[in-house]
């Protein structure tokens, strides 16, 4: 059945009830250093302690960046009401991600297929959430991903605070200033290897911790 004429208008209106409750909640702060925002083809890495962090950086984005800008977001979690789906499809046009792998299928052909549209993309390397002060080594999606689309720009970022505007265990949130503090761009070089590409991105998000602060 063909979406409703009122649907997008929905999706539309509540997106900007949700971005100013964001704003509002956290300040949603976007400190650009490195680098401008800028509507290019760019995937944003970041770490990842929250299931608010796609919100927080979608929220920080300029609007013109959002526009073109895709979380990933994990499938068995952002799918399990109607509500979660609707959102994560009409609101944030998110990428939807196994984080089981199943069978023989490409957990990252979803991400590559956006690149290939033209998307930009907003991922977390740790591939899970983690509850240290620094990230969790990254996984190899990202140094994947750099490989097959050199032409793509890397940005990396710290989502800073918040993981505490919803503590565990807590159905309400707690107002708390977040900020995401956008870093300068790095590219493979050839000939890298993998883990040195992947400690060298962790490492680029690690430095943005207490830029600014």
């Amino acid at each position: 059945m063909a979406p409703s004429w009122w649907q997008p208008l929905a999706a539309r209106g509540l997106g900007w009830l949700l971005l100013g409750f964001v704003r509002l909640l956290t300040g949603a702060q976007a400190r650009w250093y490195g680098c401008p925002p800028k509507a290019e083809q760019r995937i944003y890495f970041a770490n990842h302690q929250s299931h608010a962090d796609l919100v927080m950086i979608w929220a920080a984005l300029p609007q013109e960046l959002r526009g073109i800008t895709r979380p990933i977001a994990a499938r068995d979690y952002w799918t399990k009401s109607e509500l979660r789906r609707w959102i994560t499809t009409a609101i944030f046009n998110a990428v939807y991600v196994e984080r089981e792998r199943k069978g023989d299928e490409d957990p990252l052909q979803p991400l590559a297929e956006a690149l290939e549209r033209g998307d930009s993309l907003i991922i977390f390397p740790e591939g899970t959430r983690g509850h240290a002060p620094e990230p969790q080594p990254f996984k190899a999606g990202l140094y994947n991903l750099a490989l097959r689309f050199p032409d793509v720009v890397l940005v990396p970022a710290w989502i800073s605070n918040v993981q505490r505007v919803m503590p565990k265990g807590e159905v309400v949130p707690v107002p708390i200033l977040c900020s995401v503090t956008f870093g300068a761009p790095i590219r493979l070089e050839p000939g890298e290897e993998r883990r040195a590409f992947l400690d060298r991105a962790r490492d680029a998000v690690i430095a943005l911790r207490d830029v600014g602060a």
